[in-house]
């Protein structure tokens, strides 16, 4: 029977083993607070892999630099905190637009500006679908264990790859800076996917060309003979700019279907004691625990409560929370915020059932025990 890989790891250095298995060779970045050990950790082990490590001289350089590298056909990510994670919009942006798969963490922290810099927070689940203007969507994760980190950074490298977008992981600083037990998989047993390449020579690509049947277009990677124009501006299938008004529709539709159209393939949660529940909480990353074991004490004194968690963030389980609605006599929203999932569960769910949030923004975990006043105080 072979060895089990089992480790004791913290969630950051979790994030780093799960970029490398997935076959990131390129990170650039910039220190900051309660992100720094992803670059640490990523400028101590790339370069023993081959890969290339990169201190940017800000946040801006960081995205700008990963988005460089992945055309060039490198696995690339950065990572950051709220701050830098503002400060990073255009250019996610412009991932967006381009259509250039990259992994963009954001551990987060109280805000606004400076905030509470090594105090939880989950305050950027707005700024992860919004951020960035115009009209899009994207995808972003946000794990609750530390094994759960190494898993989930593989899959946001997978999504990005299989839909030619930037993925946002999201954590909590609790999570990214806590130790746990993992075991780590031997690399036959870790699927991973891997961008579609070009079907045809160099002088009949064309970057943004839609197969029949595919909406994302194959890629080619810059150095390996193929010429061709990447701009933010909207774009024809050659990739030079366009102001035509029916291509720039299809575009954006496009963009914005390659990712609505597959949520069964993106959408990934968890249900807990759900069946009969009556009182059902929605919660994610360091507040999912706290709600897990508010719920066993709810349970153990008759009261029916269950727990939705969203582990894909955006886009939105839509038909599960729709559901969760019909059957349940309440939803109560848990977060580390003033509300921003919960106006999503509200705007879903709220047509079939009542919609109540708890929450606040004191850099401190919500613990069971608040949980459970609350769900009691109806």
């Amino acid at each position: 029977m072979a060895e089990k890989n089992i480790k004791l790891m913290q969630g950051n250095e979790a994030c780093v083993e799960g970029a490398i298995a997935a076959g990131m060779k390129f990170y650039a970045g910039y220190p900051i607070t309660p992100s720094t050990e992803i670059a640490e950790l990523s400028a101590t082990k790339l370069p023993k892999i081959g890969g290339k490590f990169i201190q940017m001289e800000d946040e801006i350089a960081s995205i700008s630099a990963i988005i460089g590298a992945s055309l060039a056909g490198l696995k690339s990510m950065t990572a950051t905190s709220g701050p830098g994670f503002s400060l990073k919009q255009e250019g996610l942006g412009y991932a967006i637009i381009s259509e250039v798969p990259c992994v963009i963490v954001n551990v987060q922290r109280g805000g606004p500006s400076t905030g509470l810099p090594t105090s939880p927070a989950q305050g950027d689940i707005m700024q992860a679908r919004w951020g960035t203007h115009g009209d899009h969507s994207i995808i972003a994760l946000y794990p609750s264990t530390v094994k759960e980190i190494y898993t989930t950074t593989i899959r946001a490298f997978n999504l990005a790859e299989k839909y030619r977008t930037p993925v946002i992981l999201l954590m909590d600083e609790v999570i990214a800076h806590m130790r746990e037990k993992i075991e780590i998989p031997d690399g036959d047993e870790v699927e991973i996917y891997n961008r579609k390449k070009p079907s045809v020579g160099p002088e009949k690509y064309l970057p943004y060309e839609i197969k029949e049947g595919d909406i994302v277009p194959e890629m080619a990677s810059f150095g390996e003979g193929y010429r061709f124009h990447v701009t933010g501006l909207v774009h024809n299938e050659t990739g030079f700019p366009t102001s035509n008004p029916d291509l720039s529709e299809n575009l954006v539709n496009r963009l914005f279907n390659k990712i609505e159209d597959n949520v069964e393939d993106i959408v990934e949660y968890e249900e807990y004691m759900l069946e009969d529940a009556e009182e059902v909480i929605v919660a994610y990353g360091a507040t999912a625990r706290s709600v897990k074991s508010a719920i066993e004490s709810l349970r153990a004194e008759g009261i029916k409560a269950g727990m939705f968690r969203p582990i894909t963030i955006w886009p939105v389980a839509e038909k599960q929370i729709e559901d969760i609605g019909k059957k349940a006599k309440r939803i109560s929203v848990i977060e580390m915020n003033m509300g921003q999932y919960y106006s999503v569960i509200d705007r879903i769910a709220s047509k079939y059932t009542s919609v109540d949030r708890y929450g606040r923004v004191n850099g401190e975990l919500i613990t069971p025990e608040e949980i459970i006043s609350f769900i009691k105080e109806g």
